[in-house]
């Protein structure tokens, strides 16, 4: 009996507009290895407020059969990348078979159906060619996660785009609004001009997110090339140039996204400053909106840390999370051999490690990284975990250099494996979670959302998202940032000496000698983050903001 889908709940009539919300990722549960990082985490938490508040949302994208990679040691302790392969007996195979055209040629296609009941999601399908009609070559479209194999890439993005609107076609089920969470489908945008012919027609059905204004996160292509892999759906390359209002044989994927779509947005205040900046004055782009990214709440939270947060009680919430610190230091014991005391303070640095969110901001001064990890009145540990992109070898040198300075230090230690899992024992564990990106350079950046659902303090740059939330010294410590226009090396070792200076003043003492405060400044932080930073406001907005308001 083939498949057949019936939308398995009954929506709210206030999200009854169909969307479909393609994404490259989604990070919905750590037995799912369909997620890299904060892109991941944000499509799930999106999901599953979808699901929480029954809107009309199916969710589109790859099932990776090695994941993005998993993360291991070299025998001397530095980063090792291992594909291993996934098995998920949870997922419904629909047995639809369909082809799409991948470097001109047929490519079959099939998905695979997550169940809202199996994770509390909105319903999700996820493609694949890993099929035993297809060649090899065709199979790996669908093998690893952010593949940094040119045509690979441009394969994933074929198939995301045009395989998951044609998925509909064989559901029946259409869209109302196709929501593109990143510029990864944008065949998708080609595959529907070709199917109405008109450019409007489009621009009435397609929204788009963008998640960074960092170069490297906005792709460009060249034209031919894509011609050849066949990323515009047939269409003859005269033709996209006159939809894409290009006049040179590059592509840059974010302006296109950003021509073709209703509507657009950041992923909070900052950033649409940021984007305005980059692109107002470039003629043929769509509105550009702010929705701040969130988390999950009910997902996230720790709900035993809350239960004490309505009482002067700080004892038992300082119980409470000394219990969440030996789970943390039971795994830091496990991997890297050192014991930590649970009454020490801890700090936290755990993200994609990427260059401009410097996870080696501490390194920026030695003498003073050496002062403050030997303090023996307000000692430290410090902790780190990231995973950099597989083929970032400037990354992984940052995660080998760390293991070597950790090395020499039985308070500070790196940890291996930093999925979903790890991320919510590190957030319950921290007493402090760092963010020190270049400022301007961080999106939304959602983390630290998280961690304080877990009674960890935010210490950071104002960048992103956390302009929205911090108050400094009632929920969090803000970071004084530097003058963007000075040289980054400038800009870097005046933010760790801002750093160092914070901490040495007013953060350890705090920590150390005024518990009362500290625990105060803790429960504001998780008072404050709802309900604003809950996902159920973001799946909220994205209705209110962009399906329902496209022009």
């Amino acid at each position: 009996m083939s498949f057949q889908f019936n939308f398995p709940y009954t929506v709210d009539i206030e999200y009854k507009k169909k969307v479909a919300y393609f994404c490259m990722e989604f990070g919905i549960d750590q037995s799912l290895k369909t997620y890299a990082g904060g892109l991941g985490f944000l499509a799930g938490s999106h999901m599953k407020s979808a699901f929480q508040l029954k809107q009309h949302i199916i969710g589109i994208g790859i099932l990776w059969k090695y994941g993005y990679y998993n993360q291991k040691r070299k025998p001397d302790h530095t980063m090792d990348v291992v594909f291993e392969e996934n098995k998920y007996g949870f997922l419904i195979s629909t047995d639809i078979k369909f082809s799409i055209k991948i470097a001109k040629q047929e490519v079959w296609v099939t998905a695979y159906y997550l169940k809202p009941e199996i994770f509390k999601t909105a319903p999700i399908f996820f493609l694949t060619t890993d099929l035993p009609e297809n060649d090899y070559l065709a199979k790996t479209t669908a093998h690893k996660l952010y593949d940094s194999n040119p045509e690979t890439k441009s394969a994933a993005a074929i198939l995301l785009g045009e395989g998951g609107v044609k998925l509909f076609e064989h559901l029946n089920w259409e869209p109302d609004i196709y929501h593109l969470n990143e510029s990864h489908a944008l065949p998708l945008g080609f595959y529907l001009y070709n199917k109405f012919k008109n450019i409007e027609e489009v621009k009435k059905r397609l929204v788009y997110t963008n998640h960074t204004p960092e170069e490297s996160g906005n792709q460009k292509s060249s034209l031919p090339f894509l011609e050849k892999m066949s990323f515009f759906c047939d269409l003859p390359q005269a033709e996209v140039k006159s939809i894409v209002k290009s006049e040179s044989d590059e592509m840059n994927h974010t302006l296109v996204a950003l021509r073709l779509s209703g509507k657009a947005n950041a992923v909070s205040k900052m950033h649409r400053i940021t984007l305005c900046k980059q692109w107002n004055e470039i003629a043929g782009i769509c509105e550009i909106d702010s929705i701040t990214n969130a988390q999950n709440f009910e997902f996230w939270h720790d709900e035993e840390l809350y239960k004490f947060i309505n009482t002067d009680d700080y004892e038992k919430l300082n119980q409470e999370k000394i219990k969440r610190k030996k789970e943390l230091f039971e795994i830091i014991a496990d991997q890297c051999g050192e014991m930590y005391d649970e009454n020490i303070c801890t700090i936290v640095f755990a993200k994609r490690f990427a260059e401009y969110k410097r996870p080696d901001i501490f390194f920026h001064d030695m003498n003073r990284f050496e002062k403050l990890v030997a303090d023996k009145e307000r000692p430290v540990q410090i902790i780190w975990a990231g995973k950099p992109y597989p083929m970032d070898y400037l990354g992984i040198g940052v995660f080998d250099k760390i293991v070597d300075i950790c090395k020499n230090h039985s308070n500070c230690s790196i940890l291996t494996g930093y999925e979903i899992k790890l991320s919510k024992i590190l957030k319950r564990g921290a007493d402090i979670w760092l963010n020190m990106p270049r400022l301007t350079h961080e999106a939304s950046g959602t983390s630290g959302m998280s961690a304080a659902m877990n009674g960890a303090i935010n210490v950071g740059i104002p960048d992103g998202w956390f302009p929205e939330f911090a108050k400094d010294k009632i929920n969090s410590f803000v970071v004084p940032p530097s003058d963007i226009n000075q040289p980054v090396h400038i800009q870097d070792d005046l933010d760790a000496a801002s750093l160092f200076h914070l901490l040495e003043t007013d953060i350890l003492p705090t920590y150390y000698n005024f518990k009362s405060r500290w625990y105060e400044i803790v429960r504001n932080g998780m008072k404050d983050i709802i309900p604003y930073f809950d996902s159920s406001r973001l799946a909220k907005e994205y209705y209110e903001k962009m399906y329902n308001n496209i022009k």
